[in-house]
């Protein structure tokens, strides 16, 4: 039976960082991205309102800011050995995050099967956030499930790979997880619980378990 794996964005494949904030670190706005990631962490805002602040945050944003932003991102290394492994194994690797699908999507190109995101206006932003489009912890579940329906497999055949709070959904629904630069509350919840700046590392914690 083959493995679906499930991959957040923020705090796990990038290192200590978020999308929105190497996205506003291009428009000299890091601080602000920073400020606002911390009021979500907290619970202080929910992710309608987070989307709705960054997008005004991103009022001058285009599509040449998010290429730049992706290319310089701090990213885990072995991103692609490991998905590629993963595939050769005839197993899925999908990417599902709260960040805007327009950065998320870019991963698919690295080799991810499939990967969601917020959905935000087209750039440049000429229209409001939908907040339908917005994802949420729970939201990744949803996902997660069509997911396995469109490859075949169940919930007990995926490994989640997140550090977070917005994780915590998914680590309770699927059978293997993996706690990557992880804060204490996810560690505690997680099969596995990785220290570090390689995706190889993490992924031999379940390369050969089912």
């Amino acid at each position: 039976m083959a493995r679906l794996h499930l991959f957040d964005l923020d705090g796990t494949l990038l290192h200590g960082t978020s999308a929105p904030r190497e996205i506003s670190r291009q428009l000299g706005l890091e601080a602000e991205a920073v400020a606002l990631d911390r009021a979500a962490s907290a619970g202080r805002i929910q992710p309608p309102e987070y989307a709705n602040q960054v997008r005004a945050l991103w009022a001058s944003l285009t599509e040449e800011h998010v290429a730049a932003a992706f290319a310089g991102a701090p990213w885990l290394a072995r991103i692609r050995e490991v998905w590629a492994e993963i595939s050769s194994r005839g197993e899925y690797c999908a990417v599902v995050s709260l960040s805007p699908s327009f950065f998320v999507e870019k991963l698919t190109s690295w080799g991810a099967h499939a990967a969601y995101g917020s959905r935000f206006p087209t750039l440049p932003f000429s229209e409001p956030v939908d907040p339908a489009g917005v994802l949420s912890a729970a939201a990744k579940v949803v996902i997660a499930d069509r997911l396995c329906a469109e490859f075949g497999v169940t919930r007990d055949d995926c490994v989640a790979y997140g550090d977070s709070h917005s994780d915590k959904d998914l680590f309770g629904a699927v059978s293997v997880s993996v706690a990557v630069n992880a804060d204490r509350h996810l560690t505690s919840l997680a099969t596995h619980s990785y220290t570090g700046k390689d995706l190889w590392d993490a992924y031999e914690l379940v390369r050969h378990a089912r």
